[in-house]
C-alpha cells in the first residue's frame, strides 16, 4: 500500500527527534493548511541549510565557511578549549555569555551499544588540534547522560599524560530548582560538586 503525501510528511516529521506520532501530525496539518508560499519557503530553506552548511574545519561545529563565526574570532582566549558534544551545545555556552574559549565538537557521544567508539567521533581531530595548538585547558562539556559521563571519563584518562588542565563541567540542582523533585543522580552530583561560600 502506498503513503500518502501527508502521511510521508508526518513520517518524516515523527523521524526527528523529540517529535512523537502526534506531534509530527499536528506539524503536518500546520504545513497543509499554509498558503502554498509558506511549504515552497520551508522547502527552500531545508534545501538550502543542507547545500550551503558544512563543519568548521577546526572546531567541527556548523559553519557557512570553511572556519565558523567562532574560530574567526581573534578575540577569544587561545588556550581554553570547551569539548561538547553538538553544535547544539556550543550554542546553547554562547548564549549564556560565560565562556571566551574556542570549543571542539565531538559530533556524539561514546555508545557501545549503538555501535559508536572513539572513531565515529572526532576525537582523533581532538588529539590533533591539542598536539598543534597552544591549549592549557580543556573543559570536557558533555551532557551529564550516562553517554556523556563515559565520553569524559574516556576523554580524560586520554588526555592524562598532557601537560593539560583537564577540568568538567558543574551539574547539580538547577537555580529555581526544588529539591523534592531532583533525582537521585543530580543529587549525588549536586552534593559531589559543591563549593565553599566563605
Amino acid at each position: 500500500m502506498n503513503d500518502s503525501a501527508l502521511d510521508r510528511v508526518i513520517q518524516s516529521f515523527a523521524a526527528m527527534p523529540g517529535i512523537g506520532k502526534k506531534t509530527a501530525q499536528r506539524l503536518a496539518y500546520f504545513v497543509l493548511n499554509q498558503e502554498n508560499r509558506f511549504a515552497v519557503d520551508l522547502a527552500d530553506a531545508l534545501r538550502e541549510m543542507k547545500e550551503k552548511l558544512r563543519w568548521c574545519e577546526r572546531c567541527y561545529n556548523i559553519s557557512e565557511t570553511s572556519l565558523c563565526s567562532i574560530c574567526s574570532m581573534t578575540n577569544r582566549r587561545e588556550g581554553l578549549l570547551c569539548v561538547v558534544e553538538d553544535a547544539v551545545n556550543v550554542n546553547n555556552i554562547e548564549r549564556s555569555g560565560s565562556f571566551d574559549g574556542y570549543y571542539h565538537v565531538l559530533q556524539g557521544v561514546l555508545s557501545p551499544v549503538n555501535g559508536i567508539g572513539p572513531d565515529e567521533l572526532r576525537v582523533n581531530e581532538l588529539f590533533a588540534r591539542l598536539d598543534k595548538d597552544p591549549i592549557s585547558e580543556v573543559i570536557l562539556a558533555t551532557n551529564p547522560t550516562v553517554e556523556g559521563e563515559a565520553t569524559a571519563m574516556f576523554l580524560a584518562d586520554a588526555l592524562a599524560d598532557r601537560n593539560l588542565k583537564i577540568t568538567r563541567i558543574a551539574v547539580g540542582v538547577p537555580i529555581g530548582g526544588n529539591l523534592d523533585y531532583v533525582d537521585e543522580i543530580t543529587m549525588a552530583k549536586a552534593i559531589t560538586n559543591r563549593r565553599p561560600l566563605l
